[in-house]
């Protein structure tokens, strides 16, 4: 599997080499494969517009995701791509307490989510999601695999 990485912010060092290893683990326990998936950190400006642009909302947000293979659409899947914003993580761990690099893996893993088909906007769906979240950070945690300060 493809895994294109780009950091494009400044806020905060992390290991690129820790980000493989999530995604093969989250992908590996909902039972899906790809051959491609394309994640980038964001800094809080370019994350603003792509907000503005895809849900036409200027605030700042931690995650936002583009699907765009289903799994039954071709040989090849490009599963979609991850936009993240580590200066929320940091604003965010500020205000809530807790670390700053777990919170980051917890909008990869939501990211992810959100291209396997899981949704946050119903409250129904929502609370699976909440549950698919909290049991992926759990394997994750246990197994030490999260992002790293670099």
């Amino acid at each position: 599997m493809n895994i294109d990485i780009a950091n494009n912010q400044s806020s905060l060092n992390f290991s690129s080499s820790s980000i493989r290893p999530i995604v093969e683990q989250v992908l590996k326990n909902e039972d899906c494969s790809c051959d491609e998936i394309s994640i980038n950190f964001v800094d809080q400006a370019t994350i603003c517009q792509l907000h503005l642009d895809y849900f036409n909302d200027p605030s700042p947000t931690d995650c936002i995701t583009i699907p765009i293979d289903e799994e039954e659409e071709s040989c090849y899947r490009l599963l979609g791509e991850i936009f993240i914003c580590p200066q929320a993580a940091i604003d965010y761990v500020a205000s809530h307490q807790g670390d700053v690099y777990l919170e980051l893996t917890l909008y990869l893993v939501h990211g992810l989510l959100h291209l396997l088909g899981y949704d946050d906007i119903d409250p129904c769906e929502r609370k699976l999601m909440r549950k698919a979240e909290e049991r992926h950070m759990q394997n994750l945690i246990t197994l030490k695999l999260t992002i790293k300060e670099s």
